[in-house]
């Protein structure tokens, strides 16, 4: 079982571990799930995800190399700009999600870079590898560098206050360069919670540095930071509506099906998408939905019913929302069952519990209110 370089700072913490993607990863520390993850809300919220895959994509092919290996525009993207994107089979299952970052222009040393879900890097590599051209180089960079997520309505004065006010004129989806308390590094404003916020890219001998400091300067301008372990960050994304791959996006689920159409640009050709326009026109025959529910918590695996008792669907994740106080889980079911206030049940423990399908997402982020 790997660990990450602050696996000693996380158990200082008190932290709880558990197995996740290979790694022995913090689940929780001592205030609890649910105190981290309305900490994330409130204030300033410390991810420490370096499990995750991060490739360089380089050379004057990398551009059109993406374009037809992922799913989403690529074409588009200018200098420094982040973008959401599929990774599918050619039967259009969802291989992985990932999120891409441009770092150069062509004519400029083109350069891309990609970050992959922990437990699909190794494969999402040799995917990506297996499918360039003459023309186009993937590096994993993912020991060399380390990646944080620092996330919450006052992440962006915390981090300003620690690089000279150099983060807070980034464009929401955009990166660049920065110095955060002496450590160089690639900022994005992206993040998986629904918040505002950063995730931090830089060398890996500095995480203890980088780590300690963000807490320390917190501490000292009177923002409430705290870290935040794996439960909190999954509680975050499903109130947000966004996907977990091995639960809403699977090998064995297509983007129409995941309600992902959007990240895709059928105006052009990509691995898969053939496959997933056919699924698109000829209506899916299960849809993702949201449904509230009383009497238990949810969980993956649990059977959906409807009001006859006859199963329905499955869901595929399932928790208590603790910013909007609810027990809710995420399912697929036949899509004339997936309209908002259809009345279903779930199957917790052996018994029917009653179940509404609601509006997603619970949370609507933050970035995109007007």
């Amino acid at each position: 079982m790997k660990t990450t370089l602050l696996h000693d700072r996380h158990s200082a913490l008190g932290a709880r571990f558990a197995p996740f993607a290979g790694y022995e990863m913090p689940i929780q520390y001592p205030s609890g799930a649910l105190e981290e993850h309305r900490l994330t809300r409130r204030s300033v919220g410390l991810f420490d995800i370096a499990h995750m895959g991060r490739f360089r994509l380089e050379g004057p092919a990398s551009a059109e190399a993406l374009s037809s290996i992922t799913s989403n525009r690529v074409s588009d993207m200018r200098q420094g700009e982040a973008r959401y994107t599929l990774l599918l089979d050619e039967n259009a299952g969802i291989l992985d999600d990932l999120f891409l970052y441009r770092l150069g222009t062509p004519g400029d040393g083109d350069a891309w870079f990609v970050v992959a879900n922990a437990s699909n890097k190794d494969a999402d590599f040799e995917r990506i590898a297996s499918h360039l051209p003459n023309g186009a180089a993937l590096i994993d960079q993912s020991e060399e560098t380390y990646m944080l997520a620092v996330q919450g309505p006052r992440a962006i004065e915390l981090l300003d206050a620690m690089s000279g006010g150099t983060i807070s004129p980034i464009p929401r989806a955009y990166s660049a360069e920065a110095n955060i308390a002496g450590v160089g590094a690639r900022v994005g404003r992206t993040g998986y919670t629904g918040e505002d916020g950063v995730e931090i890219f830089f060398p890996t001998k500095d995480a203890e540095k980088l780590w300690d400091a963000i807490l320390s300067r917190a501490a000292e301008l009177g923002i409430e930071a705290g870290p935040v372990g794996l439960a909190a960050r999954d509680s975050l994304r499903f109130e947000a509506g966004m996907p977990l791959h091995g639960h809403e996006i699977a090998p064995d689920i297509t983007p129409p099906e995941a309600l992902s159409s959007w990240a895709c640009d059928f105006d052009k050709n990509f691995i898969g998408r053939d496959a997933a326009l056919r699924v698109k026109r000829n209506g899916p025959s299960r849809k993702l939905v949201t449904l509230t529910t009383e009497g238990g918590v949810p969980r993956a695996g649990y059977p959906v019913l409807d009001e006859a008792g006859n199963e329905v669907g499955t869901c595929v994740s399932g928790m208590f929302c603790p910013t909007v106080g609810v027990f809710a889980a995420n399912a697929f079911v036949p899509p004339a069952l997936a309209a908002v206030g259809t009345k279903l049940a779930i199957a917790i423990r052996g018994a029917a519990k009653p179940a509404t399908v609601v509006k997603r997402p619970l949370y609507e982020p933050v970035y995109r209110r007007k």
